[in-house]
């Protein structure tokens, strides 16, 4: 395997010279800060998805300050329907942090990088490899895909002894010259000809020294991960509060699901809902049982009953210690950062026709 190390890098740019992406934005008038953000972005979504995302928020918050400088419920607005929103607070937490502690500069060396909350080691590696050349190996998902596969390495990547494993092997094998054209091949070829379950091995141009090809079993790897019992499944039921075409929200914890994000009230039950109900808004309503669904998450399903309330009138929000209310104009949205729950039921006839009743 050693002969074949200064040749790997060789034909794998080889290829990402006659194949590879070269025109997506962010690649285009590449700074650390574009970089950085549509790497948050790419962690756990695929590209497509990403780019109209990205073009919003960049025409929003060009530059880092301009990220810091506003308020959180405008930068969850822009991710909202991307998920994963963590990574939405983690960019505007880091962005401050920058704006703070680095003049408003994004650091350029790896320890500070590194630091700031929301980015680890491959992907502060592949924000100065990508925007400044410099020489750090990268090992996201692409990337650990096709050394696995090179390697034939047994065990879910996951692992800390595998991941080590990899990690040696993804600097060894990272050249000294071209490393930003090298890494994002890397990451071009895991997405393209080797990706998850139907690789084109045919193409690829590391197929002559590829054990799993070698062995006929280039999608037994990377192996999962081992299999856990299936997800628990919780309940809840959630409100639509309706009055004067504005729906009812309410702003979750910073912390936990759909963090900082605004959603409906939620409850245990009916019954829990109702009670709550009678004490926030008394008097006369109309309550209707909408379609119920299920909304999975990495570590349990929540089953989702909806409710929908119709209101006479619109009281003004009563005040409930920690707890950001919000009357949101159906017709006029505020640009806040939604649930994606709530995103699925405004989708709702029974909210669409609420826009004009």
């Amino acid at each position: 395997m050693s002969d074949a190390l200064p040749s790997f890098s060789q034909r794998l740019l080889s290829w990402y010279h006659q194949h590879g992406r070269k025109h997506l934005p962010w690649q285009q008038d590449k700074t650390p800060y574009r970089v950085w953000v549509s790497e948050i972005m790419l962690q756990q979504t695929q590209v497509q998805t990403v780019i109209p995302y990205y073009q919003r928020f960049m025409a929003r918050f060009p530059e880092v300050n301009a990220l810091a400088d506003a308020p959180l419920d405008e930068v969850l607005h822009l991710w909202t329907g991307l998920g994963y929103y963590a990574r939405a607070r983690n960019l505007h937490k880091a962005a401050q942090q920058i704006r703070d502690q680095h003049g408003g500069v994004f650091p350029e060396e790896f320890a500070a990088v590194e630091a700031l909350p929301g980015i680890g080691r491959s992907t502060a590696g592949a924000i100065l490899s990508l925007a400044l050349s410099q020489h750090h190996a990268i090992l996201d998902g692409n990337v650990k895909r096709v050394l696995t596969r090179w390697l034939a390495q047994a065990g879910w990547p996951g692992e800390k002894r595998v991941e080590q494993s990899l990690w040696q092997w993804a600097e060894r094998l990272t050249p000294q010259q071209g490393v930003a054209d090298y890494n994002q091949a890397m990451m071009d070829l895991g997405a393209s000809l080797c990706s998850r379950s139907r690789p084109q091995c045919t193409l690829c141009p590391l197929q002559a020294d590829c054990r799993a090809w070698a062995a006929g079993t280039p999608t037994a790897y990377p192996q999962p991960k081992p299999k856990r019992t299936a997800l628990p499944t919780r309940h809840c039921t959630l409100l639509l509060v309706v009055a004067d075409q504005a729906l009812w929200l309410e702003q979750r914890p910073a912390s936990g699901l759909w963090g900082g994000l605004y959603s409906l009230p939620e409850f245990a039950d009916h019954s829990a809902a109702e009670a709550w109900l009678q004490q926030q808004f008394p008097g006369e309503h109309t309550l209707t049982a909408l379609s119920g669904f299920r909304h999975t998450f990495s570590h349990f399903h929540l089953q989702i009953s909806p409710l929908l309330v119709q209101l006479s009138r619109r009281p003004p929000p009563a005040c409930m210690e920690g707890v950001r209310q919000l009357w949101y104009n159906l017709n006029q949205p505020a640009n806040v950062g939604l649930s994606a729950a709530t995103v699925r039921l405004l989708a709702y006839p029974e909210l669409v026709s609420a826009r004009s009743s």
